[in-house]
């Protein structure tokens, strides 16, 4: 059972959120203690992340079935980059326990970069020998703005260990920025929330997506990145409750 953190709130409709690749329940606590103000929210720790147990596969069906072992009625998901796919699955094999769904800058589709340059960097970082976090950081080395921060959310430094099982993570990369065949549709309100100088979500996807979410409806959030959350914090609160209420 995947690691939990609840925030209570009005109303019988939880709110569960699965975060993205190398993230953890924690890095959405501010946005979900917001959120709770309306209704219930359940944040997880995605499996081989943070406090939920690590295995040895981590694929999207391993990662939709971690998530509707967590629902006990039915809820809304949201769900970002992998855990955005998660939660597509989810919606797809078990709609009887989604709601409505939100997914965060990603598509149902397979993508050709990979997350491997962070592995590395975590890699990198002599745990035995840092004695601050500055010292894991400069140890990360040339990272994309923004990722080192972030990849140090998920070091414990009294243990020296990374939160993550970056050798599973390695091994199933293939299988994380892909998207497996599915058939079957979700009919349930869907809204794909971009960022709008984010690339992750294309055009030529939308075919894809209504196959496969014929509800869905498309809204992107201006001077947002991928990380859009976490960019523009309160204009995606505002898109996530304007679209629950």
């Amino acid at each position: 059972m995947l690691n939990t953190v609840t925030y209570d709130g009005p109303g019988q409709t939880p709110l569960l959120i699965a975060h993205g690749l190398f993230g953890s329940a924690r890095n959405w606590g501010v946005i979900a203690k917001r959120l709770s103000e309306a209704r219930p929210v359940v944040a997880v720790d995605m499996r081989n992340h943070a406090g939920s147990p690590w295995y040895d596969t981590h694929s999207y069906a391993d990662l939709a079935q971690d998530l509707a072992e967590v629902i006990e009625m039915p809820c809304d998901v949201l769900g970002h980059s992998m855990g955005g796919k998660a939660a597509m699955l989810l919606a797809l094999q078990a709609p009887e326990k989604v709601n409505r769904l939100i997914v965060a800058d990603i598509a149902p589709v397979a993508y050709s970069h990979s997350q491997i340059g962070p592995i590395e960097a975590m890699r990198r970082v002599d745990l035995a020998t840092i004695q601050s976090r500055a010292d894991a950081k400069q140890q990360l080395g040339d990272l994309d703005p923004g990722v080192p921060d972030f990849l140090l959310q998920s070091l414990d430094m009294k243990e020296r260990r990374w939160r993550l099982n970056l050798d599973v993570l390695e091994s199933e990369m293939d299988k994380i920025i892909g998207f497996p065949e599915v058939s079957g549709q979700f009919n349930g309100p869907t809204l794909f929330l971009s960022g709008a100088a984010s690339d992750y979500v294309q055009p030529d996807a939308r075919a894809t997506i209504k196959g496969l979410f014929a509800n869905a409806k498309f809204a992107k959030i201006p001077g947002a990145g991928h990380w859009l959350h976490a960019e523009k914090p309160r204009e995606f609160e505002a898109a996530v409750a304007a679209f629950l209420g």
